[in-house]
C-alpha cells in the first residue's frame, strides 16, 4: 500500500474547503465539467486561494518540494555564466520566469556581480502576489545595493533583448488530459458527484487540442498530457524577443520517451509535504500539481515560432560545461565544513540517480551567433 499523506491541519483543511467550492461553483457555471487543465488552473492560480497565489510555504524544507536553487547556490551561480555569455551576445538585460522563492535571482545577481557582468536590468515576471513579496524580502536582504537593478512584470513587456531564464515553470503550465482508446479520442475532465470531484471524460471540443492529439502515435487505452499553454508562452515569448536566448530548465523527455508505450497514465504528479502521489484531485490549493515536459514539443514550437535550437542537454552536463566543478575551488578541501556539503550539493545537480539525467536544459534564440557554453558537451538533440 502507498505511504498515507499526512493530514492537514484545521486552518490548511478550511483553506482547501474554500478553494474546492470555488472550483465546484466555476464547473457548475460550466454546465456540470471543466477539462483537466482548467482545473489545474484553478488549483494552482485561483486568486488568493489557488496554491501558488496563497500564502503557505512551497519551497524548501519548510514547504511541499525541494527545487535547484533551493537545494544549493552553485546551480544560480552555474546559471549565470550561461546568462553572462547570453548577454554578451545579445542585450545587459535578465528576465526570470516564475522565480519562486526569489533564491535563484539571488544566487544570479550576486555571481554576476563578482564576473563583472551586472545586467542593467532584471525583470521577473510573477503571478503571485505572495511570493512576489518573498523575492522582494530576499532580495532586500542579500542584494541591497542591488534592488535598483530588480523590477517586477505583471505582464510579458513588448520587446525584450538579452536572457529569459525559467526554472521548473514548464511543468506547471496547465495541461489537458487525454485518453486515446478505441480509435477515438477523448478529454479527460473534472465533475462533480456530490461534494468530491470525480474524472468524467468528454470528445474533444477544442480544435488545436483535437489536433495536437491526432498527431500523437500511442498504444490503445493510453492517457496523457497535451500542454496548450505551453505553446502560447514559447510563441509569446518568441513574439517578443528581438535578440538573445530563452533558457528553460525543467523534468521531461524528448516526445519518443514522453509518449513511450509503458507510460501509459502520463506523467502526472503531484507534491504535498515531500510526498509525491498521482491524484491531483486530493486537497486542492494545499499540493503542488505539475506534469513531465515534452522537450520535443517546446523545441518545435520555437522553431515554428521563428526561433532557433541553440541547445538541449540533461542538467548534469549543462552545470559541468558552465563550470560547477570549477565553484568547488573557491572552498579549499581541507574546509570539511563547508565543502562537504557543497560536494553533496552538487553530486545531487549532477548525478544521474538524482536530478542530473531528468532535468534538462534548452535554449531557444535569435541572433546568438556563438555556441553556447553549456551545450558544448553532452548534446541531446537527436532525442527530440
Amino acid at each position: 500500500m502507498p505511504t498515507p499523506l499526512p493530514a492537514p491541519g484545521p486552518e490548511a483543511a478550511r483553506h482547501s474547503a474554500q478553494l474546492s467550492e470555488y472550483i465546484r461553483r466555476d464547473i457548475a457555471a460550466q454546465g456540470g465539467w471543466i477539462p483537466f487543465s482548467r482545473y489545474m488552473e484553478l488549483a494552482l492560480y485561483a486568486p488568493g486561494l489557488g496554491y501558488y497565489t496563497a500564502g503557505s510555504s512551497k519551497f524548501g524544507e519548510a514547504g511541499d518540494f525541494v527545487t535547484a536553487p533551493e537545494l544549493s547556490p552553485l546551480f544560480g551561480r552555474t546559471i549565470a555564466r550561461q546568462v553572462a555569455e547570453i548577454m554578451v551576445q545579445s542585450a545587459s538585460h535578465v528576465m526570470e520566469l516564475g522565480a519562486g522563492s526569489g533564491k535563484l535571482a539571488a544566487d544570479m545577481l550576486a555571481e554576476l556581480e563578482r564576473l563583472g557582468s551586472l545586467p542593467e536590468s532584471y525583470s521577473i515576471l510573477e503571478v503571485s502576489a505572495d511570493l512576489r513579496e518573498r523575492q522582494q524580502a530576499l532580495l532586500r536582504e542579500r542584494l541591497p545595493h542591488l534592488s535598483g537593478r530588480v523590477r517586477w512584470l505583471d505582464e510579458l513587456p513588448a520587446t525584450f533583448s538579452g536572457a529569459v531564464v525559467a526554472n521548473e515553470v514548464l511543468d506547471a503550465l496547465p495541461v489537458h488530459l487525454v485518453h486515446w482508446q478505441d480509435s477515438a479520442i477523448a478529454e479527460r475532465g473534472v465533475s462533480v458527484s456530490g461534494e468530491q470531484f470525480v474524472w468524467q471524460e468528454r470528445p474533444i471540443g477544442d480544435a488545436a487540442l483535437l489536433q495536437a492529439a491526432q498527431q500523437i502515435g500511442v498504444p490503445d487505452d493510453y492517457v496523457s498530457e497535451v500542454c496548450l499553454a505551453e505553446r502560447g508562452l514559447i510563441n509569446s515569448l518568441a513574439q517578443r524577443l528581438q535578440r538573445g536566448a530563452l533558457l528553460f530548465v525543467d523534468y521531461g523527455f524528448g516526445a519518443r520517451e514522453f509518449y513511450h508505450p509503458q507510460r501509459s497514465s502520463g506523467t502526472l504528479m503531484c507534491h504535498y509535504r515531500h510526498h509525491a502521489h498521482d491524484d491531483p484531485l486530493y486537497l486542492p490549493g494545499l499540493q503542488d500539481i505539475t506534469a513531465h515536459v515534452n522537450f520535443t514539443d517546446v523545441a518545435e514550437c520555437g522553431i515554428d515560432a521563428g526561433l532557433e535550437l541553440l541547445g538541449y542537454t540533461s542538467q548534469a552536463f549543462f552545470l559541468i560545461n558552465c563550470g560547477i566543478a570549477e565553484l568547488m575551488q573557491d572552498v579549499p578541501p581541507e574546509n570539511l565544513r563547508d565543502y562537504l556539503p557543497l560536494s553533496a550539493q552538487l553530486q545531487k545537480l549532477t548525478s544521474p540517480a538524482e536530478m542530473g539525467e531528468l532535468f534538462k536544459v534548452i535554449a531557444l534564440g535569435k541572433g546568438i551567433d556563438a555556441p553556447l557554453c553549456g551545450f558544448l558537451r553532452g548534446d541531446l538533440t537527436r532525442s527530440l
